[in-house]
């Protein structure tokens, strides 16, 4: 795998020996200020650092599923076009010399945008087009991005493309070569600012990623990359970049801050450890927290070993908040000092975009838009996921319908044709619609929107069993007779949508009124009680299939065949060849919600 490092890590060898990245930063008001009082009185300066996370591709206000703006309940509005318009702000309040701008990563998928430039038209073929968040990210002048995990879901050379697109460094102190054990990206990024009748301020940024990268992304990353934990690396990296003589530190981190694990014990890393890293790791200043896509406009935790406060934020994802991080600094015994650092956020809601922007990526969002509003079929009915969560809904069942199909054509002719085939699909969204009449690729995309792959897996009906007990701890407990509400009946322990699956081709109750654990009743498989020895083939997503969402024995069971051709793209190829989409060709009703043998609804 090539390296690729040079440009930016010379760039954060010669910024950190204080050769200034772009034009001399001017001092701040307050230190203009202080410089007219003599001499005894300290130097001081307001540093600005600003960050978005988990931009997920959105570039516009712009929903590409529902082909219109952007809307939700809470009239938010999305997209860097807006984060253009803040950040503009900002650097006009505070002086443009006087900020910083990062990202906490995830920024290469998420939307039909970013599939489109890796999949439809790829930003690696020969004379391929620029990335358009790349094309973003570089107008609006970020200084500095760590890497998330959906950055590797396309592939090292997709990576490795945008990165040699963009203006800034990918940053990535615990993404290492699997063979040298050295950074295979820029650990951080130094930038130095000049400030009037004061020594030069040195701001150093740590980049770190997530360890879950070596279970979501094996196929990319086995053998190529290994992702330590983020203590131990911010542990290394924090009293290396003080020595080089940095004042502030800022760990722009791919984590949340919970201490929690979606991939269970698989991995001696946590997965969500921003708050762990500020809590171990002594000299950092402030966080900017991404993955979990949560809203936190300012979090403080304390330092175990030197009592000192770091202040943690994370915007809301997909550019619908911008974190700001105010410094006070002083001048004081020879150095830099932090005095105090407060964050706060802006709301992409209360601005317009940025009509650059706009006018810089309209033919590329004019492309998308037409990709994916080609009609590959015409549906007899009206499917919704709006009851997904709690009823087996049809529109699921298309998924594993694709699923258990293609897996039963690759394994034609095979040693393991004749078992029985079962498939796994998550209620993804919560609002995906398939309307009666033509049928787009937005459509289908819309209820597949994660890029996920297929895996098939060979386990027994006594895995698959356990299996499905787990994936029913999705549902609050709710005694018999007890008044249901369906907004509460899910996500029990903050499980998201996305870690409660259906598998087709059994049939099976729920008893939420049972414990976790002791939920399935009535599995049956062809009319008859589930062997636990009978074996089957499983068709799973790749997520599920390396481990993701800790789901017990499928990670560990023997694959017995693979693709790199999204799910996604399969269910538009196997619209596109019925021609029709009628339920009465994948609808069928597996399981239901009970409590003590009485159907819930």
């Amino acid at each position: 795998m090539p390296l690729n490092r040079r440009k930016f890590l010379e760039r954060s060898a010669v910024t950190g020996a204080g050769v200034a990245l772009a034009a001399a930063v001017q001092a701040s008001p307050a230190a203009a200020a202080e410089a007219g009082h003599g001499k005894k009185r300290p130097k001081r300066y307001a540093l600005t650092v600003m960050g978005t996370t988990d931009l997920h591709g959105h570039v516009f206000n712009w929903d590409y599923y529902k082909d219109a703006e952007y809307t939700d309940k809470d009239g938010n509005a999305q997209g860097l076009a807006r984060i253009s318009t803040l950040v503009n702000q900002v650097r006009e309040e505070k002086g443009p010399g006087n900020t910083l701008l990062l990202d906490a990563g995830d920024t290469i998928q998420g939307t039909p945008l970013t599939y489109y430039y890796a999949k439809v038209d790829p930003i690696t073929a020969e004379g391929g087009p620029v990335h358009p968040m790349a094309q973003a990210m570089n107008a609006i002048g970020y200084d500095a991005v760590a890497l998330g995990n959906h950055e590797f879901n396309y592939g090292i050379d997709t990576l490795r493309k945008f990165e040699e697109q963009c203006d800034f460094p990918l940053l990535g102190a615990n993404a290492l070569d699997a063979k040298t054990l050295r950074p295979a990206f820029p650990p951080y990024f130094i930038k130095t600012f000049r400030v009037k009748g004061a020594p030069p301020l040195k701001v150093a940024v740590l980049g770190l990623t997530n360890p879950g990268i070596a279970i979501w992304d094996k196929a990319y990353v086995q053998g190529k990359l290994t992702f330590p934990g983020l203590e131990e690396q911010a542990a290394e990296w924090v009293p290396r970049l003080r020595s080089m003589g940095a004042d502030v530190v800022v760990v722009s981190a791919h984590s949340g801050t919970s201490g929690t694990s979606s991939y269970g014990d698989q991995l001696p890393h946590v997965e969500n450890a921003a708050a762990n890293v500020a809590r171990q790791v002594p000299g950092i200043d402030a966080i900017l927290v991404g993955h979990a896509h949560t809203e936190i406009p300012e979090m403080r935790v304390v330092n175990e070993k030197t009592g000192k406060e770091v202040v943690l934020s994370e915007p809301l994802c997909f550019a619908e908040r911008l974190t700001l991080f105010d410094f006070e600094l002083v001048f004081e015994r020879g150095r830099w000092q932090v005095e105090s650092v407060k964050a706060s956020l802006r709301d992409s809601r209360t601005v317009e975009d940025d009509p650059r922007i706009t006018k810089l990526l309209t033919d590329e969002h004019r492309k998308v838009v037409e990709y994916v509003n080609q009609v590959v079929g015409t549906a007899t009915e009206t499917l919704t996921t709006v009851e997904a969560r709690y009823k087996d809904a049809p529109i699921v069942d298309l998924i594993t319908k694709v699923q258990e199909d293609v897996v039963r054509a690759a394994l034609a002719g095979t040693e393991h044709a004749s078992l029985p085939v079962l498939s796994q699909a998550s209620p993804f969204s919560r609002t995906s619609e398939i309307p009666a009449g033509e049928v787009t690729i937005r459509d289908l995309s819309s209820l597949y929107v994660y890029d996920n792959t297929l895996v098939a897996k060979l386990m027994t009906g006594a895995q698959v069993r356990a299996y499905l007990e787990y994936s029913a701890e999705y549902f609050v407990q709710t005694a018999p007779g007890a008044p249901v509400d369906v907004d509460k009946l899910t996500n029990a322990n903050g499980r998201p949508d996305y870690n409660y699956d259906y598998v087709s081709g059994l049939t099976y109750d729920i008893d939420i009124a049972q414990p976790a654990g002791s939920r399935i009743k009535n599995l049956s498989f062809d009319g008859a009680p589930l062997d636990d020895e009978q074996q089957f083939v499983f068709a799973v997503n790749n997520y599920r299939a390396n481990g993701g969402g800790a789901f017990p024995h499928v990670a560990s069971a023997p694959e017995l065949w693979s693709e790199s051709t999204e799910i996604r793209t399969r269910i538009a190829e196997w619209v596109t060849a019925k021609g029709v989409l009628d339920p009465k060709d994948f609808a069928s009703v597996d399981w239901r919600l009970t409590r003590d043998g009485t159907p819930v609804f």
